[in-house]
Formats: structure tokens, C-alpha cells, sequence
């Protein structure tokens, strides 16, 4: 049995409560350690590479290829919004407020 869609969404608060513990234990061999030793403009360089990747794959229309692309996209996005110390809650709430 698949998880529901609310469940597989609330994966990306256990992301975020996992990637402030990488940024707090820092352990080694890590990548998300080496994003955070490597600082915020890494971090930002990630999230532009990855968005570009998405476009890419969007344009050739493989879904398989744009969930992946997404997916890192998301992956350093949440690791620029830990690394600023901007809860995923904050976003949600924007988003949320946008829809009214």
C-alpha cells in the first residue's frame, strides 16, 4: 500500500528536521556537511544548477527525468532555507496566503 499524498508531503518536514541536524552534527562524509562547510554561495550555485536541470528536463518531457531534477531542486532548496534558518512552515504559510 502507497503512502497518501499528505503523508509523502510531510516527508519534506523530516527532510528539514534531518538537515538541521547534518548542519548541526556536521558528520563527516556527509554531503549536505560539505554544503554547509562549503557556505551559502555553494548553496545557492546548487539550487541555480538544479533549476536549471528541471527546465532542461522539462523541455525533452521525461517525466522520470523532471521528478528527478525536481526532486534534487527541492533537496538544495530545503538545505538553502535550513542554512538561512527559514522553516519549510514559512513557506507553506506564504503559499497558503497566495491561495485566498
Amino acid at each position: 500500500m502507497s503512502d497518501s499524498p499528505t503523508q509523502e508531503l510531510l516527508f519534506l518536514y523530516e527532510l528539514e528536521e534531518l538537515l538541521k541536524s547534518r548542519k548541526e552534527e556536521m558528520p563527516k562524509g556527509s554531503y549536505t556537511t560539505s554544503l554547509f562547510q562549503e557556505g551559502v554561495e555553494k548553496v545557492i550555485q546548487k539550487v541555480g544548477e538544479e533549476a536549471v536541470e528541471v527546465l532542461i528536463a522539462s523541455m525533452s518531457d521525461q517525466e522520470e527525468e523532471i521528478i528527478y531534477e525536481t526532486a534534487d531542486l527541492i533537496y538544495h532548496l530545503t538545505v538553502l532555507l535550513v542554512q538561512k534558518g527559514i522553516p519549510l512552515d514559512r513557506i507553506a504559510a506564504e503559499l497558503k496566503s497566495r491561495s485566498r
